[in-house]
């Protein structure tokens, strides 16, 4: 059998694809062409976007961390910077060339949770406040809620992302427990600045831009919709220093947390109001 013509379908052109003639394979999750020359009605869908991205390091954030994205710099990323057509190429070629797999844990490509999810991992230059997209990664659903710890504390999912992190990194308690708290002092630093989003990896690969905002509209974006969602939220979260510096835990011999981190408190509240609205 001739080697079968890939497509990036987005998902809501799935039945368009379709009745052009694609076929869908349950195995791989990818959409083809059955002829071994690509049908013009098709060719909507040929596959532009390399398998690795111009400048991508794919050695850049290996394994399962806690990865926060600071409170100045949320509601723009690379989702929201693509159209979605373009996102959903994107991370149908994250999860091919991960050979459909997690890249922390290794777990292969399911359902629910151990569903793929694309990971943005950044490089924060703190001499000249540029967050700089550095690599896409694949990572399932419960390694990307551990990444995300922040959420999973707004969540109320952090011991399960805590127990998940232990896990794949073969930690104590205590272990973990450093970790969290350095992330969330780290969190807590850059979110004090602006930064300029630097998606330069995409544009030499020809992938266009929805031009994302400059740094100070980017932090006044954030402190706008989290003042309109979250308005009990203190202005320490929105990109400012405050009382919620991340404090260390101090644990007993069978891993019991004493002092709670003030930040648990800021996510109780965050919970609090978006469980009123």
């Amino acid at each position: 059998m001739p080697e079968r013509l890939w497509l990036d379908v987005p998902y809501a052109e799935k039945d368009a694809a379709k009745s052009a003639g694609a076929r869908w394979d349950p195995d791989v999750r990818r959409w083809y062409a059955p002829h071994e020359a690509l049908p013009p009605k098709l060719a909507r869908w040929e596959p532009r976007i390399p398998e690795l991205l111009p400048g991508e390091d794919r050695s850049f954030g290996q394994g399962l961390f806690v990865d926060l994205v600071p409170s100045s710099c949320w509601f723009t990323n690379v989702r929201s910077c693509v159209e979605a057509s373009q996102w959903d190429a994107l991370r149908s070629m994250v999860y091919r060339r991960a050979g459909n797999r997690c890249e922390a844990c290794g777990a292969p490509r399911g359902r629910d949770r151990q569903r793929l999810e694309a990971h943005e991992r950044w490089e924060y230059d703190e001499a000249t406040y540029t967050q700089t997209l550095r690599r896409l990664i694949a990572l399932c659903w419960s390694c990307h809620r551990a990444t995300h710890f922040g959420f999973a504390e707004v969540t109320g999912t952090s011991a399960e992302a805590k127990a998940h992190l232990r896990a794949v990194n073969n930690w104590s308690a205590g272990e973990a427990d450093a970790h969290i708290d350095r992330a969330f002092a780290l969190w807590n630093r850059r979110s004090a600045h602006q930064w300029r989003l630097d998606l330069s990896i995409l544009t030499i690969a020809g992938i266009k831009l929805i031009e994302p905002p400059a740094p100070e509209c980017r932090s006044e974006e954030s402190a706008a919709r989290l003042a309109v969602r979250l308005p009990v939220l203190p202005t320490a979260a929105r990109g400012e220093q405050g009382s919620h510096a991340t404090t260390t835990h101090q644990c007993d011999a069978g891993g019991r947390s004493g002092s709670e981190p003030p930040r648990r408190k800021l996510w109780a509240r965050i919970r609090g109001a978006l469980a009123a609205q």
